[in-house]
């Protein structure tokens, strides 16, 4: 298979499926609005990259642009820092000079630098519609509740929870309030294995793929030790026993980008391009990560393209946006990159994020509107940054 012919599967087309493809559409019952306070300017105006550079340039260093690689390329021109989200909050948090923070990813990511940067600085989400999904599939009600069919198994006291990045605000401060850590897709590893020296339980949130995956590929648990709580069954779906015969409490929440790959997905690949390595993120499926030859968080996957020999073949198990970037970047290297399904897996509630909200964004903080300010109670943000901080001081 030739470059080209690589860089052409990467021309996904959509399917039904794919309903909020490029964040024209709603989801009202997990997204956290969906209508922008103001008017945008249209996605045809011409202008609308001199519009941003203009008001960038007004704003000066007043504000600090923080774009996540699941971003579109149109918004990560303006980007004055990428990265995952983590990174980006504490980017932000190392410029206490700039005023106003606009942070071009999902609403947890924005909470998370408004936890860590100074009280007198603003966090702005240039659409407040840009949620994600796997952090509402588990809110702080059922999390409680949760907890207290933990509290009645007789299991609760040493029972430490673990919680992705990916999570509320609200969850990471339950996390710092019982006692538990978050993680990254790059620490998950360290992470449980600090839970497992506080307790010899872990109640893993809100992604059951990444803690499954942690759990049995790198610590070399059983399948047999993960339980999966539902919370939208009684009791989680769950027996007291099987409670306490487990070692991994997993919550029922995924990624609904990594999600969609499949072990067919892995199959056909290989039989389309003989030779490819597949490199997946670890929020994939099981039976995914199982049938990979790597895996790893976005910055792992970046880092492995970055030092893979020219003419090697990539098949890349991640959010499309990304794909397609990197393909484009290493084509002159002669490294062939293709994306590893053939139907589209954007994240669609990150690509609301588009050049007509980040030109309205900028526009209206240069004109000195206070707009799309993610704020976080105080108690909630104290607790959570207690979560933080234990995650910072892993071994």
């Amino acid at each position: 298979m030739t470059t080209a012919q690589a860089r052409q599967d990467l021309d996904v087309q959509p399917t039904p499926l794919a309903l909020l493809l490029l964040g024209r559409d709603a989801d009202t019952r997990s997204e956290r609005g969906v209508e922008c306070p103001g008017d945008l300017p249209s996605p045809s105006d011409p202008d609308l990259v001199e519009r941003a550079r203009a008001a960038k340039e007004k704003l000066g260093e007043k504000v600090f642009i923080l774009g996540h690689h699941y971003q579109r390329d149109e918004v990560i021109q303006f980007a004055d820092v990428t990265g995952d989200s983590f990174k980006l909050a504490k980017d932000a948090a190392a410029r206490p000079e700039a005023e106003y923070i606009v942070f071009c990813g999902v609403h947890f990511m924005a909470e998370s630098a408004d936890i860590l940067t100074a009280d007198d600085q603003k966090v702005v989400l240039p659409d407040l519609a840009a949620g994600c999904s796997m952090a509402d599939m588990a809110t702080a009600e059922q999390v409680a509740e949760c907890w207290d069919v933990l509290t009645e198994a007789g299991i609760a006291e040493r029972v430490v929870p673990v919680s992705y990045m990916n999570s509320s605000a609200d969850i990471k401060a339950f996390t710092g309030e019982h006692g538990g850590t978050i993680c990254t897709s790059s620490n998950a590893e360290r992470a449980l294995n600090w839970a497992f020296e506080q307790g010899d339980k872990v109640l893993f949130l809100p992604d059951q793929h990444l803690g499954r995956n942690t759990a049995v590929r790198d610590l070399g648990m059983s399948l047999e030790d993960c339980v999966l709580y539902n919370p939208h069954k009684p009791n989680g779906g769950l027996t007291a026993e099987e409670l306490r015969n487990a070692k991994m409490i997993l919550w029922r929440g995924h990624c609904s980008v990594h999600g969609r790959f499949s072990l067919d997905s892995v199959n056909e690949v290989r039989e389309r391009v003989p030779g490819v390595n597949v490199l997946v993120h670890p929020e994939c499926k099981h039976e995914v990560v199982s049938a990979a030859d790597h895996v790893g968080s976005t910055e792992y996957i970046i880092k492995m393209l970055e030092e893979a020999p020219a003419g090697s073949k990539w098949a890349i198990g991640t959010e499309l946006n990304l794909v397609r970037r990197l393909a484009n970047r290493f084509a002159a290297d002669d490294k062939e990159i293709v994306f590893l399904d053939r139907t589209v897996c954007f994240c669609s509630t990150m690509n609301r994020i588009d050049l007509p909200h980040l030109v309205w964004t900028l526009e209206s903080l240069a004109e000195g509107k206070d707009i799309n300010r993610i704020q976080v109670e105080k108690q909630t943000a104290e607790f959570a940054q207690l979560a933080l901080e234990r995650m910072l001081a892993l071994p």
